[in-house]
């Protein structure tokens, strides 16, 4: 480890606390259905939707018509995703004449951009034409992102409304967020990215001769467009195989910190929107301060892993630390920094192959999804995974205690620690309930392309991957079979949307409630010991859960490793 990789973390992550509370502020006001400068621009253009559409913004909606309607949204948007992609090759916009994609292939697909997973059982040059990339997969990157934020503001309004029935209307949140956030930002990002070297454009591939003097063809396409959405929207899905790391999506060392930033932002932001929607910001730096101290312990074992290096390798007298899989251009530092980032944010865009860190080194990107992506977590997602936790750790308070636990002024009862619970096992049940699956049956033992338990790794991160809705992978699985593309697909669709139905149920609930003030006997939730009480209910829930099967995977993998060096 190095000084200066230490100072581009810490430089991270002052940048981020600096941007929270305007990011916030900005953020608040569309929960609120504010006015924002932009409005004098795109007033007109959201007029303009709900006209048409035939949706009255003003008219809010109880938990199970929010409920309805965001699921009613995505099924539609899986359905047009799906056609574009089995179409593909009659479809316009495919300067390369590539055909459609396989039945299994396009069903994994459009699940994946639906439920903001972007998990790629394909290489994007390869396989998707210029319209599915924008038309297929870019339109989910936003609608994806901005339903999770919708979703966040509906748990929000739970929490800071008193005896109402209903928790907003979906079809105003998601056209706001999209209109005054999303679409704003990633203008702005696409244009620093195209000066930046990052290709836009709806050609196909130019032929180049090589240093070598060899003739190569070179792809492009509207890059830029869908990097930015991609990583602002925690989406991750890249226009080509290599991601991040290929250097028409990350080329210079200062586009890489950009993503990177742009991965927390709106999750950071989101903290302080629901510290002031409750009417107690601090309650919201409580809950920042929480994900901060889980993600920087995940940087530091991973960068100290990383920067160790193989120790097999030390001992045949190779020095410095693990760069296979990292591209030179970013090093030990920004690899390992961008692969906690990544994993923590629900995002799945790689700057270097997981699959080729050190075995403790690639546990904690695998261990971020296990906690449930809730260390900042996807754009809204995180926030309301992590509440869910808040409602579990609450009530544990409330045990110690000997009173009726109270969050933010609302009661936690018996209902809201049931929900929380049942969404939150939907995590343990289908991860580990599909890898034990597919570590006996033959379909899937043919997938790993490594034996013994880097082998078991790699379908156990699959399917930790596509249940967290992250889309990153330890690539030595070969996922495009028939098998892992029907799973994988619905493990992401129980993921997103069997968490979501019970967290919109206690918003509903929640909402309904009168505020009971503060007493004397309430537990204090803004402190230091709320937040300790927090990281250690995340650890003991989301971790002690998976911990046989880091036994299996990772630490196994990791004193297999040790053997090596002594025998």
């Amino acid at each position: 480890m190095t000084f200066q990789g230490w100072f581009l973390i810490l430089l991270f992550v002052g940048i981020l606390l600096a941007l929270t509370k305007p990011v916030g502020l900005w953020l608040h006001a569309l929960y609120e259905g504010r006015r924002t400068p932009l409005h004098a621009v795109l007033g007109p253009v959201e007029r303009g939707f709900y006209r048409l559409s035939g949706i009255d913004p003003n008219q809010e909606q109880g938990w199970r018509r929010y409920a309805v309607h965001m699921l009613l949204f995505n099924v539609a948007l899986l359905v047009l995703t799906y056609a574009v992609l089995r179409l593909q090759g009659v479809l316009p916009g495919n300067p390369q004449g590539l055909a459609g994609l396989s039945p299994d292939l396009a069903f994994n697909t459009a699940i994946s951009f639906t439920a903001n997973t972007n998990w790629q059982s394909y290489g994007g040059e390869s396989t998707m034409s210029n319209l599915s990339q924008m038309l297929g997969l870019t339109i989910h990157n936003f609608l994806s992102a901005a339903t999770g934020i919708s979703l966040a503001f509906a748990l929000f309004r739970g929490f800071a409304r008193r005896e109402a029935r209903a928790i907003g209307n979906f079809w105003a949140d998601v056209t706001r967020i999209t209109l005054y956030l999303l679409l704003p930002i990633c203008v702005v990002y696409a244009i620093f990215l195209i000066a930046s070297g990052v290709p836009q454009t709806m050609g196909g591939a130019v032929d180049v001769n090589t240093l070598e003097g060899v003739r190569q063809s070179i792809l492009l396409g509207p890059v830029a467009s869908q990097e930015a959405i991609k990583m602002l929207g925690t989406n991750g899905g890249g226009f080509f195989n290599a991601n991040s790391a290929h250097p028409f999506e990350n080329p210079t060392a200062l586009t890489n910190l950009v993503q990177m930033l742009s991965i927390f932002l709106i999750g950071f932001g989101l903290t302080w929107t629901f510290g002031k929607a409750v009417g107690n910001t601090r309650q919201g730096w409580a809950i920042l301060s929480a994900m901060v101290i889980l993600f920087l312990a995940g940087v530091t074992v991973t960068y100290w892993q990383e920067a160790a290096g193989n120790p097999i390798l030390r001992q045949l007298g190779v020095a410095g630390g693990n760069m296979e899989g990292k591209e030179v251009r970013f090093g030990i530092a920004a690899s390992a920094l961008f692969s906690v980032v990544t994993t923590a944010a629900s995002c799945g865009a790689v700057n270097a192959m997981h699959d080729s860190f050190t075995a403790l080194g690639g546990m904690i990107p695998l261990f971020n999804m296990q906690l449930g992506e809730v260390v900042i977590g996807g754009v809204g997602a995180g926030i309301y995974g992590f509440l869910l936790f808040a409602i579990l750790a609450v009530f544990v308070a409330g045990l110690m205690v000997g009173r009726t636990p109270e969050y933010v002024g609302k009661k936690i009862e018996a209902r809201e620690v049931k929900l929380a619970v049942l969404a939150i096992a939907v995590l343990p049940l289908v991860i580990l309930g599909l890898t034990s699956l597919s570590s006996v049956l033959p379909q899937g033992l043919a997938g790993p392309l490594n034996k013994g338990p880097h082998g078991f790794s790699e379908i156990l991160y699959a399917f930790t991957s596509a249940v967290g809705n992250n889309g990153s992978a330890f690539a030595g699985l070969t996922a495009n079979t028939p098998y892992y593309n029907g799973l994988l697909g619905l493990a992401m669709w129980f993921g997103r949307f069997f968490v979501i139905v019970p967290m919109l149920a206690i918003a509903g609930g929640l909402a309904a409630k009168k505020h009971t003030p503060e007493s004397a006997g309430s537990f204090p939730t803004t402190g230091g010991l709320w937040i300790g009480l927090l990281v250690g209910i995340v650890l003991i829930l989301g971790g002690l859960t998976f911990l046989p099967s880091l036994a299996l995977g990772p630490i196994a993998d990791h004193l297999a490793m040790i053997r090596g060096q002594l025998f």
